[in-house]
């Protein structure tokens, strides 16, 4: 079993030998969420000390480990916010260099900075000409002020067991929720009802806090090496390799799925590098194997440079964000951030 099937077994499998796997993880468990816990409280007390960062900024992250949607979240706030003449400076940790050249890719006018001192980060997108700052993966963030905290929820992790890591995919409890100043309720494939229904119960549970509610949706492909836009229905009825290295390849390939195509998924840990191997693997399927392999944008970066140009391209899923509830409180939320800022989010 690979390592991204295991750990997908252990988090989600409702079957008695996983639910034992978890149950003999909980010590662990228990010891991670209790330091998270202490953690949380010295900041809010003020024994930890919490920086400024130079510039307004916006921060998302989530409170599980990956799939929820917040890079994709991270890039329409920092694409929103060059539409309307503010240069977005965009803070990684840097772990992955697949993030920020997605990053880059997504929206060229970002000052895009990977460093894990997100304070040098930012005076170093703001030297960069940056005005506004988006902070990915920076739920858990509590050294650093924001103006605007945001939090995604996965409709689809949120089936998912509720055990801390590792017995299950949780950083943080929803407890957590509450240091949000917004919630965003994510789905890739789960319907839209199931989304609406989580994003209510989070709206009651943590009043008065916005929720809204995104649809991840693939919006189309394009070549890897050519650019050339494809519609997603050339999919239908085709045989499909869908490779996939991120949190979630099983949503990935349903999205793909959901253009009629006949899906093979090849699925990777999240992060994974392509060693030539599997450069090579994915060169005779898209020869002999398949009528097209298609990769995430995430995966697109690492292999675009590396493919034979005699062999058929990869299509990129083009992921779009389509606001299905509440979008207008998220824009507000931005724009009060670009008037020049609010009083910094308590950790």
């Amino acid at each position: 079993m690979s390592s991204h099937r295991a750990v997908h077994w252990l988090w989600n499998s409702r079957r008695l030998p996983a639910r034992a796997a978890r149950f003999a993880l909980l010590p662990i468990a228990g010891l991670y969420r209790a330091v998270m816990g202490v953690r949380s409280l010295l900041y809010r007390t003020g024994l930890f000390a919490t920086r400024r960062l130079p510039l307004p900024a916006v921060a998302v992250g989530n409170l599980s480990v990956g799939g929820a949607g917040k890079t994709p979240l991270a890039a329409w706030i920092a694409s929103y916010y060059s539409r309307h003449g503010l240069r977005p400076g965009v803070l990684l940790r840097g772990y992955g260099a697949d993030e920020g050249a997605v990053h880059r890719r997504l929206v060229p006018d970002a000052v895009v900075v990977e460093n894990p001192n997100r304070i040098a980060g930012g005076e170093e997108a703001a030297r960069g000409g940056a005005r506004i700052l988006v902070l990915d993966d920076a739920y858990q963030r509590l050294d650093v002020a924001r103006d605007l905290n945001i939090v995604v929820v996965s409709a689809e992790r949120a089936r998912a067991a509720r055990w801390p890591l590792p017995a299950g995919p949780w950083r943080e409890g929803f407890a957590a929720l509450r240091r949000a100043d917004l919630i965003v309720v994510t789905r890739r494939r789960v319907p839209a009802e199931e989304a609406a229904a989580l994003a209510r119960l989070l709206a009651s549970r943590y009043q008065p806090i916005p929720v809204v509610v995104a649809h991840l949706r693939l919006a189309g492909l394009e070549g890897m090496r050519s650019g050339r836009a494809v519609v997603a229905a050339v999919l239908s009825g085709k045989r499909v390799i869908a490779a996939a290295g991120i949190a979630d390849p099983s949503s990935f390939a349903v999205q793909v799925r959901a253009s009629g195509a006949r899906v093979q998924l090849l699925a990777y840990q999240d992060h994974h590098e392509y060693p030539d191997a599997d450069v090579e693997r994915l060169v005779r399927a898209a020869r002999d194997e398949a009528d097209y392999v298609v990769v995430t944008e995430k995966d697109a970066v690492k292999l675009r440079h590396r493919w034979p140009p005699d062999a058929p391209e990869p299509l990129v899923a083009v992921l779009t964000v389509t606001w299905e509830n509440n979008g207008d409180q998220l824009t507000r939320a931005l724009d009060r951030v670009a008037l020049g800022g609010t009083p910094p989010s308590t950790p």
